[in-house]
């Protein structure tokens, strides 16, 4: 999925991509804590579980279609009289599996088909490593007082995590953490990506200027915006 489409599903265009940049800014202007923010379109391509469901697909149909071989080759004999080619159903059979194969696989990356066939565990566990690798990836493990967070949402799994930094682990449980994720995965779930995000950051900021307050220096060390990240590693 591109980052223009991502952003179509999401409802973000332009301005509601700035006002998230800005709450970001507003927030860290209170706090030594930075916060980065991704979206995925989907966190692994997930090609092994969509070919198994294809290829589970085209051996159904090729059992469903067995009993009826007979009725099959009658309806090739009415094309070649008595000299149908001996080759024939099987052939049949092989471009019959081979195009539902096909037919499904495609299906299959669906997103609302993907959610079903892939299991919620191999989900959240491919969730889980594409936000620490992000986490690792954008520097948010390097702030100065490893006071970084990052929120990291996955469009396709419908998953959403926040990770912070050892420094702010120290300080704040990670259940607090787990509290405004799955707020922010239920407003997103409602369909305002702009109030859903812009909600997530303030409620963040509040616990980091809590323990983390604003100093006379207070760099920025990490960029501001919403961040579409590219295409997964494959899994």
């Amino acid at each position: 999925m591109k980052s223009k489409q991502l952003c179509k599903k999401l409802n973000l265009n332009d301005e509601a991509m700035q006002k998230i940049k800005d709450c970001v800014a507003d927030v860290e202007s209170k706090t030594t804590g930075e916060i980065a923010v991704a979206v995925a379109a989907e966190s692994a391509h997930y090609s092994f579980w969509e070919l198994l469901w294809a290829d589970l697909i085209g051996a159904v149909v090729l059992i469903a279609m067995l009993p009826f071989s007979n009725k099959i080759l009658g309806l090739y004999r009415l094309l070649y009289w008595q000299n149908e080619p001996s080759w024939i159903l099987p052939v049949f059979y092989v471009i019959s599996c081979f195009s539902t194969v096909v037919i499904s696989f495609y299906l299959a990356n669906i997103p609302a088909i993907d959610r079903i066939i892939i299991p919620l565990s191999v989900r959240k566990s491919c969730v889980t490593h594409r936000a620490f690798r992000y986490f690792t990836e954008s520097g948010v493990y390097d702030t100065k007082e490893h006071s970084g967070i990052l929120i990291f949402v996955s469009y396709m799994e419908r998953q959403v995590r926040i990770i912070a930094d050892r420094g702010i682990s120290e300080k704040i449980s990670q259940d607090m953490w787990n509290l405004i994720a799955d707020e922010l995965a239920e407003n997103l779930k409602k369909g305002d990506a702009l109030l859903a995000f812009t909600d997530a950051i303030s409620k963040c900021g509040e616990l980091l200027a809590q323990n983390f307050p604003c100093k006379e220096e207070n760099p920025n060390e990490l960029s501001d915006g919403l961040v579409i990240l590219g295409d997964e590693e494959w899994f």
